[in-house]
């Protein structure tokens, strides 16, 4: 069997098990929460723009603004050439806001992820991470030499057991702060609390907490009243655009500028971005009505699928992810296209992303919602299931 052939026969059986991936052109000029794809506009229940910040006039006109200051691109990579002083304000920004010693750019939440990690972690030492972590944590620790254990979602008996049985040896704890696919937050203080006398190193991945949750949107380990050993901050969530930030102490900040691959062999994000995002997270501090916008949706189609009787489908989220289960693919396709017939964009979420007969629709709510919106959506979810 050729490449062309082994390729032909994979997409086949993608197909025959209803796990077929595709992507949709979205046009250019479409606010939120709409999207328009095909010729076709639609309501977006499927972005993680949760506050609407995409298309916020002030930041645009911080990025357009420094765009013409520094120009399109960094040119080169933070340890070289590519660290400037708008670099240097965002992170320091980040740093004194979320209370740490030092905050890290990096493109992505994924390339984060991935270099924290393979940054940490060597043969001597363990990671213990949530099942439902990221696909990012999960790549990069396989990848690494260390000992690699999971643990059931939430389980922390049996992460209490992990670490006894580690013990002694230099362990990092990984969990969500939010869990991007459920919405249900990570119980922090027991984590923390279970860390402790291991001396194990806490790692939370807050990408769907920032913003959201929280005093000033500081996120889901503020709103616990935790600090994390190392927390991941990621933008293109609540912030409406991307990359990502490590925030730590000042030795573990200079161990990773050593020891973190795509943090020392990538070009660093635009300087333009970086001012954009420092008016963004300026804005978000003193953004409480965008969050109690926010929260009042999510409250509005709870009560309205309670109000249809199909409550029982959500999984337990106060947060704006709301995961509508299906079980198989061909339930959760099957109605996310009469969604769409419907003009309301949410597509269905399948193995192996969640775990098999999860299927389900990943609603996500957003404060450009309309209570129109979601009332709309409510009563097409009870028409069409």
């Amino acid at each position: 069997m050729n490449w062309n052939q082994h390729f032909q026969a994979a997409l086949a059986q993608q197909h025959n098990r209803q796990a077929y991936r595709s992507r949709r052109v979205r046009r250019a000029g479409i606010r939120p929460p709409f999207l328009e794809s095909g010729g076709v506009y639609y309501v977006n229940f499927a972005g993680n723009d949760y506050l609407g910040l995409s298309h916020h006039e002030n930041i645009i006109a911080a990025w357009q603004q420094a765009l013409a200051q520094y120009g399109c691109g960094s040119g080169g990579s933070p340890l070289v050439s590519g660290h400037t002083d708008a670099h240097e304000a965002l992170e320091n920004q980040l740093a004194d806001w979320l209370g740490y010693d030092r905050a890290l750019l990096f493109a992505s939440g994924f390339a984060a992820n991935q270099a924290l990690l393979l940054g940490l972690l060597d043969k001597h030492s363990v990671l213990l991470a949530d099942k439902y972590c990221h696909a990012s944590m999960q790549e990069a620790a396989t990848l690494s030499p260390a000992v690699f254990r999971r643990f059931p979602h939430q389980n922390h008996q049996m992460l209490a057991g992990r670490l006894a049985e580690y013990s002694g040896r230099r362990i990092i704890v990984a969990s969500e702060g939010v869990f991007s696919m459920d919405g249900d937050c990570a119980d922090l203080p027991r984590l923390a609390a279970l860390c402790r006398p291991h001396q194990a190193l806490l790692l939370i991945d807050d990408a769907h907490g920032i913003g959201v949750l929280g005093d000033e949107g500081k996120g889901s380990a503020a709103a616990a009243g935790v600090q994390p050993d190392v927390l991941i901050i990621t933008f293109g969530k609540a912030l409406g655009s991307m990359g990502a930030a490590v925030l730590c102490n000042r030795i573990t900040a200079e161990y990773l500028t050593q020891t973190a691959r795509h943090l020392i062999y990538s070009t660093a994000i635009p300087p333009a971005q970086a001012a954009a995002l420092t008016a963004a997270f300026t804005y978000i501090r003193t953004a409480d009505d965008l969050r109690s916008r926010l929260q009042h949706n999510i409250a509005l189609f709870q009560t309205a699928l309670h109000h249809y009787n199909l409550a029982e489908r959500l999984l337990p989220s106060h947060t704006p992810i709301q995961p509508f289960i299906c079980g198989s693919n061909e339930t959760a396709l099957a109605l996310a296209a009469k969604l769409r017939k419907q003009g309301l964009y949410v597509p269905a979420i399948r193995p192996p992303t969640v775990p098999a007969g999860q299927a389900r629709l990943r609603i996500t709510l957003s404060a450009a919602h309309e209570e129109s919106h979601i009332m709309r959506l409510a009563e097409s979810l009870y028409h069409a299931i």
